[in-house]
């Protein structure tokens, strides 16, 4: 017979364990990221690949903000509002000298301008201008995107390259991207910026020529990083890693050939395009370059900051280095590799 005193420590223990709170998986991180321009950022896609990202909804939830430029983004990153944003090379450094980022770290490449067999920004004049080479544009006004972009960098080191002052030899206005092409052809400036995929439209090429190329001007840039803060990434080492492999995975499916197709589809959706917009160039050779293992050209980063610090833009020299923690994506790499 089972004893009395057995019965009653086994109901005793039953007790215990029905009061005691039940052991749940934990649940998916939310990542907010912050992002500007699709199809070069890929993360704002993540959610439109389902059957792509295995680890979206279970280690992590990815919630996209879009911010007109990145330099908006560093606000966000400083008060919270993002917890991984897409900075150029020339907004980097404001974050880390200006809203005094220490803690920021670039943890994988969004894309790059300029290496050899991709894409590469214009700066463009009219078909018929009397504009032939670079010392040709003083006394000219010229068109950028806003002062301290990326293109707007290239463009000035351009210009001291050729021996103009950027600042006393032209006038430099600002516009968007969307508005330079009626900008230039109705003779209001006589050099715009031309990037993807605005560089693309028929329009425009019909009526303009480049008279340099950004790769001309400062050479391969690392145009965007993604990034992210130190707490943020040791709090969350694994659902980032998870993201990053997820975004790793995406970028070799829409770069494999093979699915081209289905690819140009994906973007048209997401954009709310005609496909023919992109069929001709996106994620292939004729796009920006976007690196496989997700690895920046840290090189490539770091002397495109030190123009931007020679033109005046920056107080101090910065070691890319000292803000980098790549452990991450090189971990999501070895997983798809099968080499983890």
């Amino acid at each position: 017979m089972v004893s009395r005193r057995l019965v009653l420590a086994s109901l005793a223990a039953s007790a215990v364990l029905a009061q005691a709170p039940r052991v749940r998986a934990a649940a998916p991180v939310t990542i907010r990221a912050g992002w500007v321009v699709i199809p070069a950022d890929l993360l704002p896609m993540l959610p439109q690949t389902p059957q792509l990202t295995r680890h979206m909804g279970k280690s992590y939830n990815l919630e996209p903000q879009h911010f007109a430029g990145t330099t908006p983004m560093i606000t966000a990153l400083a008060s919270g509002v993002i917890d991984t944003g897409s900075l150029a090379f020339s907004s980097l450094p404001f974050a880390i000298e200006n809203a005094k980022l220490d803690d920021l770290r670039i943890i994988a490449d969004s894309f790059q301008d300029g290496v050899p067999g991709y894409q590469t920004n214009t700066f463009r004049v009219l078909k018929d201008s009397p504009i032939h080479k670079v010392e040709d544009l003083k006394g000219k006004v010229l068109a950028t995107n806003t002062e301290g972009s990326a293109v707007d960098i290239a463009m000035r080191a351009m210009l001291v390259k050729h021996g103009l002052d950027p600042i006393k030899d032209v006038s430099i206005v600002e516009a968007p991207f969307p508005a330079l092409r009626a900008m230039l052809q109705e003779g209001k400036v006589a050099l715009v910026p031309a990037v993807l995929p605005f560089s693309m439209d028929p329009a425009l090429q019909s009526i303009s020529r480049s008279l340099f190329t950004q790769k001309e001007a400062i050479g391969q840039t690392q145009m965007i990083v993604h990034t992210a803060r130190d707490s943020f990434l040791h709090e969350h080492r694994a659902a980032m890693t998870d993201m990053l492999e997820d975004m790793l995975r995406v970028l070799a499916y829409f770069t494999d050939p093979a699915n081209h197709a289905k690819t140009v589809a994906i973007v048209a959706q997401i954009t709310k395009q005609p496909a023919s917009r992109f069929e001709s160039w996106v994620f292939t050779h004729k796009d920006y370059y976007h690196s496989p293992d997700g690895l920046p050209n840290l090189q490539a980063l770091q002397a495109n900051i030190d123009t931007q610090q020679r033109l005046g833009f920056l107080k101090a020299a910065i070691d890319v280095k000292k803000y980098s923690d790549l452990s991450l994506v090189e971990a999501a790499a070895k997983r798809l590799s099968g080499k983890a």
